[in-house]
C-alpha cells in the first residue's frame, strides 16, 4: 500500500478543492464572479490521483472544468480565486478568468475554453521533452465529449507514431455539456478507442483516489522508460450541472444519488478510518479547517485590486 502520509494529502486536496468549488457557487451568487465556471465537485478523485503521478517537471494541461486540477498541481487557492474574481493577483493577472487556469511555474501550461485544444498542446510538449531527451512526461486532461472531436483522433494518432511521452486521461462523467454519453456515442468504454491508434487503454474506477494513482504512475513511468503514450478512462461523475447556471434536469431521476454513494472523499475517507491512518472525528475537523482557509483564501482575494488599464495594455 502507498505510504501512510499520501492518502491522508490526498485527502487534504480532495476536501480543499471541494470546498473551493462550493465557494465558487457561492461567489458567482454574490456577485464576485462574473462570467460562467464549470465545477469539478464528484470528479476530485480523478484530478489529485493523476497529477499525483507527475513529477514538478512534468507538463501538464487542462480543461475548462480544471479549478481543481490546478489546486491538485499546487496553485493556491487565493491565487485561483483572484483570477476567477479578475484580480490582478490571479495566475494570469486576472485576465484569464476561470477557464484560464495557467501557471508555467508548475508545468501548467494551459487551461482550454475550447474542447480538446488541450490534446495537441500536451503532444507538442512531450515532443520538445524527447527531443530534449530532458526526461520529461506531458499529461492531458480531456472529457468524453472531446473524444469524438478530430483533434482528440490526431492527437492519439500523432503521439502514437511519434512515440511521444503523454498520457492522455479521459474523465468521463457520463455527460458532454448537456448530453448524454450514450446519445453521442456508440461505445461506453471509451478507452477502447487506444486500440486503434496503438496505445494501450486503461479503465479506472474514477472515484477511488488510488485506483487512479495507481493507473497514472504505471503510464507516467511507461512514457518516461520511452514506452510512448496511454489513454486513461476515468469513470466519474459530476455533482452540478455543466455550468453555473445549468439545474441538470437532463439527468435520469435517482442516478446523482446512486453516484453520490460512491463519493470520491467518502471512499478515502473510510479507508483511512478503517486503518487507522486518520479517524472520523479527525476528518472532520479537518474538514472545518479547510473550509475557514479557503473562506479566508476567498475574502483575501476579493479584497485585492483590479488590474489598472496600463496593466492590461501588457498582455494584449
Amino acid at each position: 500500500m502507498t505510504d501512510r502520509v499520501l492518502p491522508i494529502a490526498w485527502f487534504r486536496k480532495m476536501l480543499e478543492i471541494r470546498a473551493f468549488e462550493d465557494r465558487v457557487q457561492e461567489l458567482f451568487l454574490e456577485g464576485l464572479i462574473e462570467g460562467t465556471t464549470h465545477l469539478c465537485q464528484g470528479q476530485e478523485a480523478v484530478s489529485v490521483g493523476a497529477i499525483g503521478a507527475l513529477t514538478d517537471d512534468d507538463y501538464l494541461t487542462i480543461t475548462y472544468r480544471g479549478h481543481g486540477h490546478a489546486l491538485a498541481r499546487g496553485m493556491s487557492a487565493e491565487t485561483a480565486f483572484a483570477e476567477l474574481m479578475g484580480r490582478s493577483g490571479g495566475c494570469c493577472h486576472g485576465v484569464g478568468g476561470s477557464m484560464h487556469l495557467t501557471d508555467f511555474s508548475r508545468g501548467l501550461i494551459g487551461s482550454f475554453a475550447i474542447v480538446g485544444a488541450g490534446l495537441p498542446v500536451a503532444v507538442g510538449a512531450a515532443m520538445s521533452a524527447k527531443l530534449l531527451r530532458d526526461g520529461k512526461v506531458a499529461m492531458a486532461f480531456c472529457g468524453d465529449g472531446a473524444t469524438n472531436i478530430g483533434t482528440f483522433h490526431e492527437s492519439l494518432n500523432m503521439a502514437a507514431v511519434w512515440r511521444a511521452p503523454v498520457v492522455f486521461v479521459i474523465e468521463n462523467n457520463l455527460y458532454g455539456e448537456y448530453s448524454p454519453l450514450a446519445e453521442t456515442t456508440a461505445i461506453t468504454d471509451l478507452a477502447v478507442r487506444a486500440e486503434a491508434n496503438g496505445m494501450p487503454g486503461v479503465i479506472v474506477d474514477g472515484q477511488d483516489v488510488f485506483a487512479v494513482y495507481s493507473a497514472a504512475m504505471d503510464a507516467v513511468q511507461r512514457a518516461r522508460d520511452g514506452g510512448g503514450p496511454t489513454l486513461l478512462e476515468a469513470k466519474t461523475y459530476r455533482y452540478r450541472g455543466h455550468s453555473r447556471t445549468d439545474p441538470a434536469r437532463y439527468r435520469p431521476d435517482g442516478e446523482l444519488d446512486r453516484w453520490r454513494q460512491r463519493d470520491p472523499i467518502a471512499i478515502l475517507g473510510a479507508n483511512l478510518a478503517a486503518e487507522g491512518s486518520l479517524a472520523t472525528e479527525d476528518q472532520a475537523k479537518l474538514k472545518d479547517e479547510i473550509r475557514l482557509e479557503i473562506d479566508a483564501a476567498a475574502a483575501s482575494a476579493a479584497a485585492s485590486p483590479f488590474p489598472s488599464l496600463e496593466e492590461l495594455r501588457h498582455y494584449v
